[in-house]
Parts: structure tokens; C-alpha cells; sequence
């Protein structure tokens, strides 16, 4: 895989995480379920993907960390998105979706036709 394609995976994966937290922190496991979930599970993160995104996005200053307790009793970290997360966000969500958009037009064509 090219260091672009890479980057567009990190990218991409990253603004669903930001996306995941915006309802408020969950810890890691609660990510990858919303993630699968909002996905309808064409998307599975595993731990080996899911953690070095949010340590990468915390890095950045685009979550913060806490340690809590699970819904099952368990002592677990929680992410937060920041308010620089949330702007990132805010900044990258509509460029994105045009993108994602007009590639999977353009993937949907049926014709070498013109318009």
C-alpha cells in the first residue's frame, strides 16, 4: 500500500472515530461498536487498528483521555472530543462526502458516455 493510500485509510478512519465521539466519550470498545454499527458492519475495527487511531487522534489534540468504569463494572479509558477535534470534524466532514460522493458516482456509471 502507497504512503497516499495510507494516508486516505488513516484519514478517513479518523473522521468516523471523531464522528463516534461527538455524542459525548465512550471507551474504545464503545467506538468500534458505534463504528460497526453506523457502518451497518462494513467496517470492523480491531484492536490493532482502532487503538493507534485514537492514540494518533490524541496525539493531535483531537481527543482527550479519562479513566472510568464500563457499563459492565470494568475499569476502562474513555475519549473525549475535543474542541479542536470537533472543529476538525466540523472542517473535514463536507469535503469528505463530496469526495466519497463523486467517487462512488463515477464508480456507478454505466456508460464511457459523456453526460
Amino acid at each position: 500500500m502507497s504512503d497516499s493510500e495510507l494516508n486516505v485509510l488513516r484519514s478517513s478512519l479518523d473522521l468516523v472515530i471523531l464522528k463516534a465521539l461527538i455524542w459525548g466519550p465512550r471507551h474504545g470498545y464503545a467506538v468500534a461498536e458505534w463504528v460497526e454499527h453506523a457502518t451497518d458492519d462494513v467496517l470492523l475495527l480491531e484492536e490493532g487498528t482502532l487503538y493507534p487511531a485514537l492514540h494518533r487522534l490524541e496525539r493531535k489534540g483531537y481527543v482527550s483521555t479519562e479513566w472510568g468504569v464500563s457499563d459492565n463494572n470494568r475499569r476502562a479509558k474513555f475519549y473525549r472530543l475535543t474542541p479542536a477535534g470537533r472543529a476538525q470534524l466540523n472542517a473535514t466532514s463536507p469535503t469528505w462526502l463530496r469526495h466519497a460522493e463523486a467517487i462512488a458516482r463515477a464508480l456507478r456509471t454505466e456508460s464511457p458516455e459523456l453526460a
